[in-house]
């Protein structure tokens, strides 16, 4: 008899004879699903447990180094801790997309039960190892103190506020998905089980350029357990792509690869286990060919074309007014050339779906940002004109920003799904992950601003380039928002934008919160302190001169809507500001809100009462951004209805209509005013039958909203080039050593729907810039990526500056959607270029690049160095 391995989980005795990860154990043996897998690598924290009282990452354990140890999970919580961590967690805002949640409750729990009056830098210190995100760790570290004063007696739960009495727009809302998040048992992907279902994966490329020889996967086939090896030849049609379908589901034999995220082959298997040897028993010889690089190799005359049309994948000509003349006339211009890296979304939860039969088709759990758009792309890839026969659902999604729109592991689910007639799970490691999906595009770029005596701005001339990597997911977009967002929130006339993206064998590029402004904006504001200098004014009197105001004319002829507030986000950060001298940056952006240029962007909503509730209908994937609240909420307040009697059934393309991507900041706008449409209809209907809801059993309202835009490029004198605009302004002041100390961020974010959820949004916003300009980089070897999670330069708790998240409410608002804006993207836009004014102001050297070096946080480069 083999050896047992004893010890108790959650007061129950566990015994195995199987030595594996205690997270596996937890996970697939126990179903304890509350403790998350986000790296398998000890670097996340998703999956922290307690153990003889300390907190601890259960993958770093195994059951035969738990024997004799006492085990808490979630699950294993007093009810009066349960309640106590939900309450303190909703009324602080700290759950976002949910996915780190349960271990930070567990990382908090150990702290409060050994200090239970913890100080905040007692909490931070304690959630070292534990990354989010999305929040920025404010709100979890507020959450913890509250649980903690709870827990002691000096706090009282206020049932009330769970409830939601009052959940109309502008009211503290309590999220609908913190309890699931918080105690653990939200469904995420990778936490269903179906009866029947089998694993698959893909063998992935070892190179990034090499040409398939030969596929031998004899052995792998001949292994018990193996159902399948699936190869090109398998798919239908073997192209996915967003927009451009130039993605191989697999290379065939004979091509050449792109990436060393690349699939060759699919195997399909019983079990994890088994799915494991059978891709170390697959043989792939490659004829290994020199990789592209970079964009400068890609633009080479005798460089390998990596895609058939040549290497140049996307380019954007954004011009208005005579920038040469108006340049040539100025009295000051500044001149200077920027780069930026790939950066990693670094979401906390891997791609993860599950595909299986379903009537005449199939059906897909995924978790990802559209899944009208993920039907589509797996329509493409199957060669089906009737794309109802596909189906998918979004389970709770665990972070996205950007790096989910494009399909990952649905497609492949879906091929293998198809193939063996039973549910197939396929699941990232975080090594496929950080290798696969699309990156914050790497930006080289030169920017020339101009501008008169008095420092009003008078042109602006700019050449940028992309890195896009293999694929070209999202390029032409992100491009085209790099140019027009390039001349900032300022008031002239006068642009010539020239963007060039390039395909390279480097990991792909698309979509990343921010959505190219990041890289862009970071140059044009960082030209701008110069010319403040130039002229002799401040930075933050150059930005005031210049700022658009309502009624005043944007760089690409949008007349400015009367709910512009720029000028109103900088008076609210003036004093922090100017209090700080030598030791403030600032900087100021726009984003839009909404797809704009032209393009047909549809909110859609159907509304359907049932047993005496409002079920609301919307394809809109909440990510975490808090739309599926928002959502409640705008019904609750144009009928007047309590948040019990109405329920979001989530994002499902067989029952719910097509809402779009969330992306471009456009949920709580675009969709949010579809919701408002139908709940007006609702509103009436239910006045006519005395407010009684039983009495519209069954009856269906249905909203579109459509408001359109013109297409880039128009004529017309001041084209509409989206629907709206968000505003702000961040302030980062920095100390004596360099370190961040305090950053204010001043937003005109139209109507605050959540005030809860706005500070959270704002807060890991300014983190993530925070990232950009200082710590994180995904560094690469002959486009070999070289980081582990643990090595992305993530910022954690105990890293985190005070963050003071302001909002600007104007009086007169759009009138779509209760007047509010989108503000998930542009919060993280104008932190990384003041953090670089701010480092300017303290020793006038200029960084132009990310992430800024001979810093508090990052030393010079030796010599030599790697």
């Amino acid at each position: 008899m083999g050896e047992h391995y004893c010890f108790t989980v959650n007061g129950a005795l566990c015994d195995t004879t199987e030595d594996k990860s205690l997270l596996r154990f937890l996970r697939d043996d126990l179903h304890l699903h509350s403790v998350k897998d986000g790296c398998s690598e000890g670097a996340c924290g998703t999956c922290t447990i307690i153990v003889d009282g300390k907190a601890i990452k259960s993958c770093v354990l195994t059951t035969k180094k738990s024997v004799g140890r006492t085990i808490l999970t979630v699950e294993g919580l007093s009810d009066r801790e349960k309640e106590a961590f939900v309450y303190a967690f909703g009324n602080k805002g700290s759950v976002q997309c949910g996915f780190c949640i349960p271990g930070m409750v567990l990382a908090g729990k150990a702290l409060i039960d050994r200090i239970p009056d913890p100080s905040e830098e007692e909490i931070k210190l304690a959630l070292k190892g534990n990354i989010c995100r999305c929040t920025g760790y404010k709100k979890i570290i507020e959450g913890i103190q509250l649980a903690a004063a709870i827990l002691r007696g000096d706090a009282q739960i206020e049932t009330e506020l769970e409830k939601g009495e009052d959940f109309g727009v502008g009211k503290r809302a309590f999220r609908i998905d913190v309890r699931e998040k918080v105690l653990g048992y939200g469904e995420y992907v990778d936490d269903v089980i179906m009866e029947g279902m089998v694993h698959a994966s893909a063998v992935r490329s070892k190179y990034p350029r090499a040409r398939v020889l030969e596929i031998d996967a004899t052995k792998a086939l001949a292994l018990p357990g193996v159902l399948d090896v699936l190869t090109a030849e398998d798919v239908p049609n073997n192209k996915v792509g967003h927009i451009q379908q130039d993605w191989d589901t697999m290379i065939a034999k004979g091509d050449i690869t792109r990436a060393v995220g690349d699939a060759i082959c699919l195997v399909i298997a019983e079990t994890e286990e088994i799915l494991e040897k059978a891709k170390k028993l697959i043989k792939i010889d490659y004829e290994e060919l020199e990789p592209v690089r970079n964009v400068w190799e890609a633009m080479a005359e005798n460089a390998p074309k990596i895609h058939e049309k040549g290497n140049l994948c996307q380019s954007r000509h954004v011009t208005r007014g005579d920038a040469k003349k108006a340049l040539a006339e100025s009295k000051y211009t500044v001149t200077q050339s920027y780069s930026t890296p790939f950066t990693e979304h670094a979401f906390l939860e891997p791609e993860c779906a599950i595909a299986f039969p379903y009537k005449d088709g199939v059906k897909v759990y995924s978790t990802d940002q559209g899944v009208y758009d993920t039907r589509h792309e797996i329509a493409i890839m199957l060669g089906w004109e009737d794309y109802d026969r596909i189906v998918v659902e979004n389970k709770l999604v665990g972070g996205g920003f950007g790096g989910k729109e494009d399909v990952s592991v649905q497609h492949i689910a879906v091929l293998a799904a198809l193939k063996v007639q039973r549910p197939v799970k396929v699941k990232f490691s975080r090594k496929e992950s950080l290798a696969f999906h699309p990156k914050r595009h790497p930006m080289e770029g030169t920017f020339t601003l101009g501008c008169d005596e008095n420092g009003i701005f008078t042109g602006l001339d700019c050449e940028i380039y992309f890195d896009t990597g293999a694929y070209a997911s999202l390029c032409g977009p992100v491009l085209e928002r790099a140019c027009t967002h390039s001349v900032g929130p300022y008031c002239y006339q006068n642009t010539d934008i020239r963007g060039y993206g390039y395909y390279t064998n480097n990991p792909p590029a698309g979509a990343f919160r921010g959505f190219g402004v990041c890289q862009s904006e970071f140059a044009l504001e960082s030209n701008i302190n110069l010319l403040a200098e130039k002229v002799g004014i401040s930075p933050w009197e150059i930005r005031y001169r210049n700022a658009i105001e309502p009624g005043k004319i944007l760089p690409n002829g949008q007349i400015a809507d009367c709910s512009t507030a720029l000028k109103e986000t900088l008076e609210a950060v003036k004093e922090a500001y100017e209090k700080n001298p030598g030791r403030a940056g600032i900087a100021c952006a726009m984003k839009n809100a909404g797809v704009g240029v032209g393009l047909p962007d549809k909110g859609r909503a159907k509304l359907v009462v049932q047993n005496g509730t409002v079920e609301i209908y919307a394809a809109a994937s909440d990510i975490g951004q808090g739309c599926a609240t928002v959502f409640v909420q705008m019904v609750a307040e144009a009928t007047g209805l309590k948040r019990e009697q109405i329920r979001n059934m989530g994002s499902n393309s067989e029952v719910a209509p097509d809402s779009g991507t969330t992306s471009g900041s456009r949920q709580t706008l675009i969709t949010g005013e579809a919701i408002r449409m139908a709940s007006a209809d609702l509103n009436k209907a239910l006045r006519e039958v005395g407010g009684d809801l039983y009495q519209l059993e069954g009856r269906e309202f249905f909203a579109e909203f459509f408001e359109p835009t013109d297409k880039l490029g128009s004529d017309k004198p001041n084209p509409k080039s989206h629907v709206a605009y968000g505003f702000a302004t961040h302030v980062v002041i920095i100390d004596d050593e360099g370190r961040v100390k305090e950053v204010y961020a001043a937003h005109d974010s139209g109507k605050v729907v959540n005030p809860i959820a706005i500070q959270g949004q704002i807060e890991g916003g300014v983190l993530m810039g925070l990232g950009y300009a200082l710590t994180e980089d995904f560094p690469l070897k002959d486009c070999v990526p070289q980081a582990k999670y643990g090595t992305l330069g993530l910022m954690r708790a105990n890293q985190i500056p005070d963050i003071h998240a302001i909002y600007v409410e104007k009086d007169e608002l759009l009138d779509i959607a209760y007047g509010a804006k989108g503000i998930g993207e542009i919060a993280t836009i104008p932190t990384a270029p003041a953090v670089q004014g701010a480092y300017y102001a303290l020793d006038h050297v200029l960084r132009t690049k990310f992430p800024m070096e001979d810093t508090y946080y990052r030393k010079p480069q030796k010599a030599g160095g790697v």
